[in-house]
């Protein structure tokens, strides 16, 4: 357990991100007041929300709690928007000129660097931003803006690859011409987080009404080889799922792979996923699965051109408001992922690690 309290939702480490050194784990979450609900996400729009992070400084065995120690507008939850009344949301006090740009490159190679990235909301006309730290995410600098390369709107999630003491590639969702989310985008920096450039979309733009390819994981293979998952909705049908490209020339074009994970169940809009490899270069893909309420897995042998069965990393979940897994892979391959999770649909929502040597 990371965290638990009676009459709270806490939620979407996938929103914020988990960052490890050694033995030392951190991963970001919200924390708002529950309110049991019959469909959707059990959290009181009416109550303001607070972003939180946990460390555990013994490979995930125990947790404490922390504030998250950087500047937040006007005192508002980041990248929660959706989920709160009017009053309380990040862009009544925030435009997409607010956040300021590095005065000198960031140096993403020093050995205590964590990156975040952050949003105002998911509608059109949505922006994001970034905070750093250097000093493993004890305090953080920023916001910094990124911009809007010509989306209607870009709602990021923290998935970022560090490639050089000032270069990074970053997968962000960006809205679609509707203005409705989304479609995934690689943009690189060169400098240090001072601009960024569009390399490519991942898969292109989904077409139809409620269609939707949002909240990528991208990861680095030996040389200049991409894989990027993306989470999928079919507005028609309402059915979701995983897919995965894979890049062959560092993210400026993308080819299809296959299709991972399909679940079964209409309506639920899926979960993101969070992708991994082992020192043996083994792939993983963790999920939330929404059908079974478990958090699952999925392993590939052959660099994602093929995937095992799902095995189970947490089962008994009370319904489908729970997932969005955050992972660190340990200098011993023990992975531990981080999600948040409920027993019964009328109970709090809590933050919870799986330790697991896949």
């Amino acid at each position: 357990m990371i965290f638990r309290q009676a009459g709270r939702f806490a939620g979407w480490p996938a929103n914020y991100g988990m960052w490890h050194w050694g033995d030392e784990i951190v991963v970001g979450f919200t924390v708002g007041a529950h309110k049991t609900v019959a469909r959707g996400h059990a959290i009181d729009k009416s109550r303001p929300v607070k972003n939180m992070q946990a460390r555990s400084l013994d490979r995930g065995a125990s947790w404490r709690i922390e504030a998250f120690n950087g500047a937040r507008p006007g005192g508002r939850g980041l990248s929660a928007d959706e989920h709160m009344n009017k009053g309380l949301r990040l862009a009544e006090v925030m435009d997409a000129a607010s956040a300021g740009i590095p005065k000198a490159p960031l140096n993403f190679n020093q050995p205590d660097f964590a990156l975040m990235l952050a949003r105002t909301g998911l509608a059109r006309g949505v922006h994001s931003f970034f905070y750093v730290s250097y000093d493993r995410c004890r305090t953080w600098k920023g916001p910094y803006r990124l911009p809007m390369f010509d989306c209607s709107g870009i709602a990021a999630r923290t998935d970022v690859i560090i490639q050089g003491e000032h270069a990074a590639l970053l997968f962000l969702t960006a809205n679609k011409a509707d203005g409705a989310e989304g479609k995934v985008i690689c943009v690189r920096t060169d400098d240090g987080g001072q601009s960024f450039q569009l390399v490519s979309e991942v898969g292109g733009e989904p077409q139809g009404a409620g269609d939707f390819a949002i909240m990528p994981a991208g990861l680095q293979l030996p040389g200049a080889a991409l894989l990027c998952a993306r989470r999928c909705r079919d507005g028609a049908s309402g059915l979701s799922w995983i897919d995965l490209y894979a890049s062959d020339d560092g993210g400026r074009s993308w080819r299809f792979l296959n299709r991972p994970v399909e679940f079964q169940v209409r309506g639920h809009s899926g979960n993101p996923p969070c992708l991994k490899q082992l020192a043996d270069g083994r792939l993983l893909l963790i999920y939330g699965n929404r059908d079974t309420y478990n958090i699952s897995a999925r392993i590939s042998g052959d660099k994602g051109r093929s995937w095992g069965g799902e095995i189970v990393l947490r089962n008994g979940g009370g319904n489908g408001d729970m997932g969005y897994v955050r992972a660190v892979v340990l200098d011993d391959d023990t992975v531990v992922a981080a999600y948040y999770f409920n027993t019964r649909p009328d109970g709090e929502r809590f933050i919870e690690a799986t330790r697991w040597q896949p």
